[in-house]
């Protein structure tokens, strides 16, 4: 990568997402002293005054590892060096729940969620990269995923806004070495516990080396054009069920529908009578919807949340726990 141009390249997208942020306003960039995440507070640095933007830098301490407050005192230090005269620590305390990785994630969205609503609800910048869109699309392919997931991360997800997913981590490393920032090389990401580090050590290099180059990218492409397809259907599926009974769905109806909307119409529904957010599988998924295409008397089927699905007199009833089903 060429150094002279390697920030150039960070800045662009980053400028181009600043300017789409009203004038006055306070940004929020999370930093975790890595290189993708203090090459995109560089830019914001460098960028959002220009804008008659305040940046405001935030890095969490999970308290994961020894001398954690060590590394996030630092951070701020590099903060303040480059012009986020506004910046701070947030300490959280990650409980294991569903992995330290899955629970750490939960409790620094949540945190960072307090402090854009401190602030207005200030857009919040994070450095997710072209490489982070690779190593996603692999984990969901893993886990058998459907499309949604295998679209990995968008540009905007409400307050949270991703510049740099067209960027390398090659490149977010060239552009802290042209600027003289020294990035924090955090142990996890070398720990070969988590899947993620294993896909990103072991499987995309392999991938390199028994395909050609450029394979991160091109899963990359694949996530974006996944994202427009996922849209697409969840948009046709989310004006079906708004002209539905949330909570009774008529099954002839169902069955006209091709699968990939009936799919997204149950798990509406499923998410509507009562069931947690994220809870629901795609086995849960079509252990409904064999209640609508492959009916032969079944019982009503257990979900999350204490919800319900059954199917009676023509109708897929869903349940909320305060009702059960007779």
């Amino acid at each position: 990568m060429d150094l002279d141009r390697a920030m150039v390249a960070i800045r662009t997208p980053v400028r181009t997402c600043l300017s789409k942020i009203p004038a006055g306003d306070s940004v929020i960039v999370a930093c975790s002293g890595g290189a993708d995440s203090l090459a995109l507070a560089y830019a914001v640095a460098q960028e959002a005054p220009k804008l008659a933007l305040a940046p405001i830098g935030v890095t969490i301490d999970h308290q994961l590892q020894a001398g954690s407050r060590s590394q996030a005192e630092r951070v701020v230090a590099q903060l303040q060096e480059m012009g986020i005269g506004q910046a701070q620590i947030v300490q959280v305390c990650v409980v294991d729940i569903d992995g330290i990785e899955a629970s750490a994630r939960r409790v620094r969205y949540s945190a960072l969620d307090q402090i854009s609503d401190s602030h207005g609800e200030a857009a919040i910048l994070l450095g997710h990269t072209r490489d982070d869109q690779a190593e996603g699309v692999l984990l969901g392919l893993a886990r058998g995923s459907g499309t949604r997931s295998l679209s990995a991360m968008a540009r905007q997800t409400g307050r949270y806004l991703r510049p740099l997913l067209d960027i390398s981590r090659e490149q977010t490393l060239a552009a802290c070495a042209q600027v003289g920032l020294t990035p924090w090389s955090d142990p996890h990401n070398s720990d070969l516990q988590f899947r993620r580090v294993r896909v990103r050590s072991q499987v995309l290099p392999l991938l390199e080396e028994a395909i050609g180059p450029g394979i991160s990218a091109a899963l990359a492409r694949s996530a974006g054009l996944l994202r427009d397809d996922a849209d697409a259907l969840d948009g046709w599926a989310q004006r079906e069920f708004a002209q539905m009974e949330p909570q009774s769905l008529d099954i002839q109806t169902l069955e006209l529908l091709p699968r990939a909307i009936r799919n997204r119409i149950i798990r509406l529904a499923i998410y509507v009578a009562g069931a947690p957010e994220g809870s629901i599988s795609a086995d849960h998924v079509g252990a409904v919807q064999a209640l609508v295409v492959q009916w032969h008397g079944q019982g009503a089927i257990d979900l999350p949340g204490g919800v319900k699905a059954v199917r009676i007199s023509g109708r897929l009833s869903l349940l909320p726990p305060s009702n059960p089903p007779s």
